[in-house]
């Protein structure tokens, strides 16, 4: 049926302007809005069903088109039991006796800016189901362009679903093929197949099992095949060999991140020294020393106490600690013979002292290899002996060994030295010049970070402030360290 135009034999249509497209077909005229229906079609009772426009002319001429179902004349509405794809094809899930009756699809098309509508009608009758007389074309569920990734030389097993219609056709058959080769033909292939039924309808389901996955299976289409009286049908599956590049690559971005983070790991242990000092001058500025009770940073003491003095450890006493870490890094020491003043040997002042410095410097030198009377506690002055069972029960103050003058015998040594030793290590004091670089940086890694200038506390001498490198009982007057190495 066409309106807006006379009907005629042949008519001539143009696709574009520049081409022209002849197409003659003949035209059957009907007097009403449904044309008699030239095709009968018969749906088995409550199972699902399908009709088809049949106008491949039709649909072939434009994509402006819209597709409309009339059912003895009436519009059908979509939805529920009734759908229509957008190839035109109106679906039933569930045939009853209702829908028999006559189906026209109607076709709306514009070619030239003119509207026409095509019409076709179809037959239908709903009956009964014949067990084991319906026989329906075969649809593959799946394999359907299925991707499987494997290793070559393992085994894998394809699964293959088909729905066969609503009776075990014996007349089915399911087979496999690779790269259009029958299964058979390679000795890796075995399959088998069974009938399954699964909500009122039958399927062919199979198993095609690989015992070996050679290379020629790969990137090659292999296809389960589905065959009965009605039509044939196939799925088809491809195996790919696993990439194992992104594993590749991860393993070594893994092992790469890994060597530099411990490369990383050993440049920050070799140049720690350097990096913290680096660190505590650059945030000094801004950095504010919390209270903590103390007045000194250091406490510098003699192992053994009694025993003469030789010059190199007086020189670095008296002489170049002061000098490097109160003079050029402002630290503050309490250092024996230059700070003390007369009565402060009384045993609960020198402990005051002590607990009111941040570190134990114990210089020791080769004399301590020798203990009067065999007794190794006589080698420890009040001050050590204070000093060291608070740094080994309260970690405070912490112990800074010092060794002058030569190789010094811890086994000679009270027990405490030598697990301070044990723990920690001792500086080994060297006047040449890498080696007193060195020595001084580590003696400053091990002292706690120079607080700004403003926080500095003023010396305290016997109660009264006195001169930065003055003597302690007289402030302004300064020791000469070569007059303490017979000291004792």
């Amino acid at each position: 049926m066409m309106d807006s135009t006379p009907v005629r034999k042949a008519h001539r249509l143009f696709r574009d302007p520049h081409r022209a497209v002849r197409a003659t077909f003949g035209v059957s005229v009907s007097r009403g809005q449904c044309p008699d229906p030239p095709e009968n079609k018969s749906l088995s009772l409550e199972v699902p069903g399908s009709l088809s426009c049949k106008q491949k002319e039709i649909f072939n001429l434009t994509h402006t088109r819209n597709v409309r179902w009339m059912k003895d004349c009436r519009p059908i509405e979509g939805g529920g039991r009734v759908t229509v794809d957008e190839g035109g094809i109106l679906r039933l899930s569930a045939a009853s006796q209702e829908d028999s009756g006559k189906y026209t699809c109607l076709v709306d098309i514009s070619v030239d800016g003119q509207k026409y509508t095509a019409a076709r009608s179809i037959r239908v009758t709903v009956d009964k189901v014949v067990e084991g007389t319906l026989v329906v074309k075969p649809e593959v569920v799946y394999p359907q362009h299925k991707v499987v990734v494997v290793e070559e030389g393992a085994r894998v097993e394809l699964k293959c679903l088909a729905s066969i219609g609503f009776s075990e056709d014996r007349e089915t058959l399911m087979y496999w093929t690779v790269n259009e080769t029958y299964s058979e033909a390679h000795k890796e292939l075995g399959f088998s197949w069974n009938f399954v039924r699964r909500r009122g309808m039958v399927f062919g389901e199979s198993t095609l099992s690989i015992s070996n996955v050679r290379r020629h299976f790969l990137n090659v289409p292999i296809s389960c095949c589905v065959l009965n009286s009605a039509g044939f049908q196939k799925g088809v599956a491809w195996l790919q060999e696993a990439d194992h590049r992104a594993l590749h690559t991860a393993v070594g971005l893994g092992l790469s991140s890994s060597l530099a983070l411990l490369l990383l790991f050993a440049l920050l242990l070799f140049f720690r020294v350097d990096l913290v000092l680096a660190c505590r001058k650059l945030l000094r500025p801004f950095s504010k020393r919390a209270p903590d009770g103390k007045l000194y940073d250091a406490y510098v003491s003699f192992l053994p106490p009694d025993a003469p003095r030789s010059a190199a450890t007086a020189s670095l006493a008296l002489g170049l600690l002061p000098e490097e870490l109160e003079t050029q890094h402002g630290y503050s020491l309490y250092i024996p013979g230059r700070d003390d003043c007369p009565g402060d040997a009384v045993h609960d002042v020198v402990a005051a002292t002590v607990r009111r410095c941040r570190r134990l410097i114990i210089i020791i030198s080769p004399e301590a290899n020798r203990p009067p009377h065999g007794r190794t506690e006589e080698q420890l002055c009040y001050e050590q002996k204070v000093g060291l069972h608070d740094a080994l029960t309260l970690n405070d103050p912490r112990v800074i060994l010092v060794e002058v003058g030569g190789a010094v015998d811890y086994s000679r040594l009270p027990e405490s030295l030598r697990y301070v030793r044990r723990r920690q290590g001792a500086l080994r004091w060297s006047s040449t010049g890498a080696a007193s670089t060195s020595f001084w940086k580590s003696l400053r890694y091990h002292m706690p970070p120079v607080p700004p200038p403003s926080d500095q506390p003023g010396w305290v001498v016997c109660g009264q402030p006195a001169v930065r490198g003055g003597s302690a009982c007289s402030p302004g007057v300064s020791m000469n360290p070569e007059a303490m190495v017979e000291s004792s």
